[in-house]
């Protein structure tokens, strides 16, 4: 079986130009061609079967780029997703027709602007445009505002709340939107908290609203200079959660936690709270149960071998419930969650209903760094 004359003559001089990205319209039996003088487009004319005749012209495209007929290695898809898809063959898998090629382009970790435009103009979802902003050079380049414009378009779209919580957090990177446009995202936050997490996840320390500095943060930042200035880590954190940035993160978890919609809210949410603590050398483990929570805060605010925290402690003693509750919120990550969420896929309020034993002493904790 081969192509029809037509078709194979008009393939054959579309190669033999300087193509820079193919893509094929299935529904229309169109091959769209993107080349520097522009774009062109071929109406095929299948001698059988459509899916076979598609599978005759990516083998036609395949031989010509790749050397070989096979097309794209259906084996590598789930490697090439992973970001390993090796920087000099970028190129040439987007001039297969194959929507796999583009995803193996999207997330590569030498993608560059350039190839972005390409892999855009090839292929244009949601997914592709997220996987482009992970790479710094296409944030920083000509696409970045493209591909953030088009998420934030495409959220009242989204389905899935991990997508949105991504979107968010991808499309607040530098400067890919401007002050306006942030602060329209944040108050939809209102109204689908999902938007939230993905502000705490990406801008922890810069959060739109506006909320007062913890009473005790000024006598804080006198009585413990020496010791922010040589870098206390448990001292840092204590000031940074009591300043006003520190009282908005914690404002904004409070919210997400009074109504979170899902279980990926949830967890999302779980993992912008260990990352605000990630600087605290605790060592990294975390645990499943409030009880082994309250039990280590208790072990490490009595062991005097935790120097750095130890001389926190004696700095300010008065405010031990306040770094009581910092270390509480510092083991809280995903596996909290677990013990709910390892019996159970309900969402809504009969999810909201099985975390209260979790969410109201996280509330609890947050209110007493509130001084509510």
């Amino acid at each position: 079986m081969e192509l029809t004359a037509e078709d194979a003559l008009r393939i054959n001089v579309l190669l033999a130009g300087n193509l820079r990205a193919v893509r094929i319209d299935e529904s229309k039996m169109v091959l769209h061609a993107l080349s520097d003088k522009g774009e062109a487009k071929i109406r095929l004319n299948p001698n059988t079967r459509d899916e076979s005749y598609l599978r005759l012209v990516r083998e036609t495209l395949s031989s010509h780029v790749l050397g070989s007929p096979g097309g794209y290695p259906v084996y590598l898809k789930r490697w090439t997703r992973m970001g390993q898809a090796r920087d000099g063959i970028l190129e040439s898998l987007l001039l297969l027709g194959e929507p796999e090629a583009v995803v193996a382009v999207v997330n590569a970790t030498g993608i560059t602007d350039e190839l972005a435009r390409r892999a855009w103009w090839a292929s244009q979802t949601a997914e592709n445009a997220r996987c482009m902003l992970r790479q710094p050079a296409v944030v920083d380049g000509r696409m970045g505002q493209e591909l953030a414009a088009f998420l934030i378009e495409f959220l009242p779209f989204e389905e899935e709340a991990r997508d949105q919580i991504r979107s968010v957090r991808l499309v607040l990177q530098g400067q890919l939107v401007s002050p306006e446009e942030r602060q329209r995202l944040w108050e939809k936050g209102h109204h689908k908290n999902a938007y939230f997490v993905g502000f705490l996840q990406s801008q922890p320390d810069s959060l739109p609203d506006g909320q007062p500095a913890n009473p005790y943060w000024n006598a804080a930042r006198e009585d413990l200079a020496a010791l922010l200035e040589a870098g206390n880590p448990y001292a840092l954190q204590y000031c940074r959660l009591l300043s006003p940035a520190g009282q908005n993160f914690l404002a904004c978890v409070a919210a997400v936690l009074r109504k979170p919609a899902n279980q990926d809210v949830m967890v999302e949410l779980m993992h912008a709270v260990a990352a605000y603590s990630a600087t605290l050398p605790l060592g990294g483990k975390r645990y499943t149960a409030i009880a082994a929570i309250e039990q280590q805060v208790d072990a490490l605010l009595n062991d005097d071998s935790v120097n750095e925290l130890a001389v926190l402690l004696q700095a300010v003693p008065e405010s031990v419930h306040h770094i009581r509750a910092m270390l509480f919120l510092s083991l809280l990550d995903e596996p909290a969650l677990d013990p709910v969420f390892s019996r159970t896929d309900a969402i809504g309020t009969v999810m909201r209903t099985k975390l209260r034993p979790l969410i109201e002493p996280v509330q609890q904790q947050i209110g007493v760094l509130r001084n509510l």
